[in-house]
């Protein structure tokens, strides 16, 4: 049974740290490419950062110089690190897994979301 599960999430002000962590089971972890995503009320899912499976990180402009994603292999963790928190951070952060294997079929697992709360 394929499960992702967050953690790390909570409250916290302005310029403060979190780090998020994502605990994966029940497929091949390494073979996945992992992704970090937040959703805000009333908003889309948006991605933040990807890790994939040679270690190449990609982080998108909003968070970037602020965020960082890593993974662990032998732990089948993936986290985010999280810096200099804006208000405008605040959002339920999600971990994704995908995987294209060789005939073009996709997996593609969520967990359940951790909620971060950045105060001005």
């Amino acid at each position: 049974q394929v499960q992702l599960v967050e953690s790390g999430g909570g409250s916290v002000q302005s310029g403060g740290s979190l780090r998020l962590s994502c605990a994966a089971s029940g497929f091949v972890f390494s073979r996945y490419d992992m992704g970090w995503y937040r959703q805000a009320p009333g908003e889309e899912r948006d991605l933040v950062a990807r890790v994939f499976s040679d270690g190449r990180t990609m982080i998108t402009d909003p968070v970037k110089g602020r965020f960082a994603i890593s993974r662990d292999n032998d732990k089948n963790r993936v986290f985010l690190q999280m810096n200099s928190l804006k208000p405008e951070d605040t959002a339920v952060y999600y971990c994704r897994a995908f995987y294209r294997d060789s005939d073009n079929t996709d997996y593609s697992y969520w967990g359940r979301g951790t909620q971060v709360t950045v105060s001005s």
